[in-house]
């Protein structure tokens, strides 16, 4: 597959049905070894004057040590294609299955040094910023405490910087 660089400041894809219906994976690098995570909660704008994305992982996964452990990830889009192996390294741990990508129809690849994949649609390869652990305090309603947070591993925040963007063509 080829790709064009893109200013995502310009695309006309709806970032609400993006990461909610068609998913994405966010994939980082530690010493020589990839991690991916399927999410579809996040979002995109603009932070400091930059243009951002914000991903959210849970303590427990495999992938929030590869995103710690980096200066970068990617966040990657199939135009909601790939929802097999999507479904597959959403529900499979990296610490049970350390080669998860490998089982899948997946191919990586790099952009700009930073590890994606072959047959997306849409990358974003993003320079953390910020991170912040989710705290009960800082609910405003308690109710969502109860229905996402019945096991108290409240997410970390990421926003990183989009410093380009890819889509195939």
């Amino acid at each position: 597959m080829e790709f064009k660089e893109v200013d995502v400041k310009k695309m006309d894809k709806n970032p609400f049905s993006m990461i909610a219906d068609e998913w994405m994976l966010i994939t980082a690098e530690k010493e020589g070894k990839i991690n991916t995570m399927t999410a579809s909660w996040g979002g995109v704008g603009i932070m400091w004057g930059k243009t951002v994305a914000t991903a959210y992982i849970r303590p427990q996964r495999c992938t929030k040590g590869f995103v710690d452990s980096s200066d970068y990830f990617t966040l990657t889009f199939f135009n909601g294609k790939q929802k097999k192996a999507m479904g597959y390294l959403g529900s499979v741990s990296g610490y049970d299955e350390p080669d998860k990508i490998e089982k899948t129809d997946l191919h990586v690849i790099e952009f700009d040094g930073h590890p994606s994949f072959e047959e997306a649609a849409l990358v974003l390869v993003c320079r953390k910023l910020y991170a912040q652990e989710m705290k009960p305090e800082s609910f405003m309603r308690p109710e969502e405490i109860k229905e996402w947070y019945s096991d108290k591993d409240f997410h970390t925040m990421y926003i990183g910087a989009i410093v380009k963007a890819y889509e195939a063509r």
